[in-house]
């Protein structure tokens, strides 16, 4: 009976070390590839906001007859001069100022009634609670092109019109997302630590205040965040409530750059919408990491 010999020695040791070869090369081909393929990816989600600054660089008549090159003949910076100077005597610094006013007051008034509305539904025992927590989901359900018409007439009643109560007030009656994103973190925190602060003679306010929220920081700078980015692209709801250009936000400012009596001054616009980028792009880099921490509700930490 023949018996199969196992190869030692020097020939084994190279037949080995030729396999390893073989194996990080197709190992070392495959990062390649894949660093390749997600490059392009980014290249492909970055190329418009490269053609916007290579755009709000080019002289006003350059941008759209060479729209498909991103480097200009010249570097006009009087683009960011005209635009920063404004519309009937109203600078940019005036639509900044105002973008900051709604944004900071609405994420606090969201954040802040999302996180007391999440803390309710997540702890405290009450009639109804499943009811009433499953048409508050159900509000998320609802586009908001159904909401414009009758939140436009009870403004207009309230006279709350060409004024910033309609933009900021909804928000101090809590987000839906937000209340669902806090709940659901607030349900991974043991129990047992609310009872130990009622022994101790800690209210429902104490426990919130002392016990939740230091847990909950991450699911509350993650709300921010999104209310931040939101806020600051909104849209419509200025140009429905905002009548007057000096309470005109950046994102209602830009289009009044765009005029179809005369020359539109394109430079201009897109300098400003570059100007205007910069603090979504400031904020995510600082907080970016709370994204991830806050969704995952992964409440406390070992």
């Amino acid at each position: 009976m023949a018996v199969s010999k196992i190869a030692t020695g020097p020939a084994a040791a190279g037949h080995a070390e030729k396999t390893e070869r073989i194996r990080s090369g197709g190992s070392r081909w495959k990062t390649i590839a894949y660093h390749l393929l997600v490059g392009g990816l980014a290249l492909v989600m970055l190329y418009p906001i490269l053609w916007l600054v290579s755009s709000s660089l080019k002289p006003n008549g350059e941008i759209f007859a060479s729209a498909y090159s991103l480097l200009p003949s010249r570097i006009a910076w009087e683009n960011y001069a005209t635009g920063w100077a404004g519309f009937a005597g109203n600078t940019f610094a005036t639509f900044f100022r105002n973008s900051l006013f709604i944004v900071t007051v609405s994420t606090i008034g969201a954040v802040a009634s999302s996180a007391l509305v999440a803390y309710a539904f997540a702890r405290i025992p009450f009639w109804g609670k499943s009811l009433w927590f499953g048409c508050l989901m159900m509000t998320m359900m609802l586009p908001h092109d159904v909401t414009i018409i009758p939140q436009y007439v009870m403004f207009a009643k309230l006279g709350w019109l060409s004024s910033f109560k309609p933009v900021i007030v909804p928000q101090f009656f809590a987000v839906p997302f937000f209340v669902f994103l806090i709940m659901q973190f607030i349900r991974t925190i043991p129990g047992e630590l609310d009872e130990a602060a009622k022994i101790d003679g800690c209210s429902k306010y104490g426990i919130f205040f002392r016990i939740i929220v230091p847990l909950i920081t991450p699911a509350l700078i993650t709300a921010t965040i999104f209310s931040f980015y939101w806020r600051w692209d909104d849209f419509i709801n200025p140009l429905l409530y905002l009548n007057k250009p000096e309470l005109y936000p950046v994102s209602l400012a830009l289009k009044l750059f765009l005029d179809g009596e005369s020359l539109n001054n394109w430079g201009g616009m897109f300098a400003m919408a570059t100007l205007s980028l910069v603090p979504i792009v400031v904020v995510f880099l600082f907080f970016q990491r709370y994204i991830v921490e806050g969704i995952s509700t992964s409440g406390l930490k070992g």
